[in-house]
């Protein structure tokens, strides 16, 4: 046991700095990437196209699927443990991906990478929870989603410039004293806590299956790489992605460790803001990738200026999130969600509505952004705090590495709809029509779900 500084509320912010700077630099990983992608792929000429997209799809993947086992070790042996062991490895990985040769090993380098993120992912969320009370966990989760929300904000424009001043490599050797930093620190600030009695999910069955399942449904979305195939041939794909997710279920309905605790389900509420999340993040994901795709293509933007373009709206996330974190604490998510996925929708028509084929950035963009911005600050927290608001202490790390899975498949789904429907060499306005209406029709359909969610304080 480390020993506690004489301070307690100084230990609690401390606990939460460590975990929510690790939780940042696996966020703002994915951000920068998305600036690095054309840089990697001129280091690169050799690799084919679909080969570089693996460098994202192979890290998003495995992260969450790997989310679920990582939350169940730290439960069973220890949060501190698992969170310092996966900063150790994502540090490793970052700089084994900067030192890369060729595409194969920088592949291989991102899914270490993505193992490392996720076994600080939910052991960093338990150590947060678990330092402070319930009274003020709806705060805490929230100003821990801020932290989340600024690295979005600074990940493109940080990343363009990374990128366009050292190279690509430098997206991911930026990670490595930061990673040295919380594995000093958290040394000596963490304390440990773990449930001998929880049992660790290394479901081996479960995790091929979902990863079949997943990959099955990119390759239905976007084809296989450069190969042609026919609309007949991709609806075959997707329900062979159906019929395994559905034998994925079974499994876990029948096996005695499964990959999925299907029981947490019965509860209602965090049954219906997982299925929230799912969609918010597919339609979340249309909507940040595709601002690269228009800024650059449709008001032919410099990489770095898309990267300052897109940052009011995350920027605007931070404070929004706190904010939602003191009415949570006294109202409950539901409405918070509700009027959250709305004003999503409301973003998304916007953008449908107003911009045009001339740049207008301030009275044609920003505005879309900033409510777009409130929309993901009053939704995003609030999906994290639900998700775990009734659940065991015990399960804990289990329940937000779930939850956060089905929100990176989400995500995967959504650059996939976005590379589907925006990756080709002369791109159109209406090209981006077809997903502002996708993100609508997502938003409106969570918003109807979240009205399930009952987080409410008891009288």
């Amino acid at each position: 046991m480390v020993k506690q500084p004489d301070n307690p509320a100084l230990n609690l912010w401390s606990v939460f700095g460590i975990a929510s700077l690790a939780t940042f630099l696996v966020s703002i990983d994915s951000t920068i990437l998305y600036a690095a992608f054309s840089s990697i792929t001129a280091s690169f000429p050799q690799a084919s196209s679909s080969s570089i997209s693996w460098v994202m799809n192979a890290y998003t993947i495995v992260y969450a699927t790997t989310l679920i086992p990582a939350g169940g070790l730290a439960d069973r042996y220890g949060r501190r443990r698992i969170f310092m062991l996966g900063v150790v490895l994502f540090t490793l990985a970052s700089f084994l991906c900067g030192l890369a040769p060729n595409i194969y090993l920088l592949i291989s380098a991102r899914v270490l990478q993505a193992i490392g993120a996720a076994m600080i992912g939910p052991a960093a969320l338990s150590l947060i929870l678990e330092a402070f009370p319930q009274t003020k966990r709806a705060q805490v989760i929230s100003a821990w989603a801020a932290v989340g929300a600024l690295a979005a904000a600074l990940g493109p424009a940080s990343g363009t410039f990374i990128v366009d001043s050292l190279g690509w490599e430098w997206a991911f050797f930026i990670n490595v004293p930061i990673g040295i930093y919380c594995v000093l620190h958290g040394s000596k600030r963490l304390t440990e806590s773990s449930n001998a009695k929880t049992h660790v999910r290394l479901d081996a069955v479960g995790m091929a299956l979902i990863i079949l399942s997943i990959g099955l449904m990119i390759t239905s979305i976007i084809g296989l790489g450069s190969m042609s195939i026919t609309w007949v041939q991709r609806l075959v794909i997707f329900l062979a992605s159906g019929a395994v997710m559905l034998a994925f279920a079974m499994w876990c309905k029948t096996a005695t460790n499964p990959l999925v605790d299907l029981a947490l389900f019965k509860n209602r509420t965090y049954l219906f803001v997982n299925i929230a999340a799912f969609l918010f993040s597919v339609a979340f994901a249309t909507m940040f990738f595709s601002f690269f795709f228009f800024m650059t293509n449709i008001w032919h933007f410099s990489l770095p200026l898309t990267g300052l373009a897109i940052t009011p709206g995350p920027l605007m996330v931070i404070p929004v999130a706190i904010l939602s974190g003191k009415i949570a604490s006294r109202i409950g998510h539901r409405k918070l969600l509700m009027y959250g996925c709305l004003a999503f929708a409301a973003g998304a028509y916007w953008y449908l509505a107003v911009p045009g084929i001339t740049p207008n950035y301030l009275i044609d963009w920003l505005p879309g952004q900033m409510l777009t911005g409130i929309a993901i600050g009053m939704v995003m927290p609030s999906l994290s705090a639900a998700a775990v608001h009734d659940l065991p202490k015990k399960d804990y790390a289990i329940g937000s590495s779930i939850n956060q899975a089905i929100r990176q498949i989400g995500t995967v789904v959504g650059v996939a709809i976005t590379i589907s429907v925006l990756a080709y060499s002369h791109l159109e306005i209406a090209d981006f029509h077809t997903l502002y209406l996708i993100q609508i029709g997502l938003a409106v359909l969570a918003a109807i779900l979240v009205t399930q969610v009952d987080t409410a304080p008891k009288q």
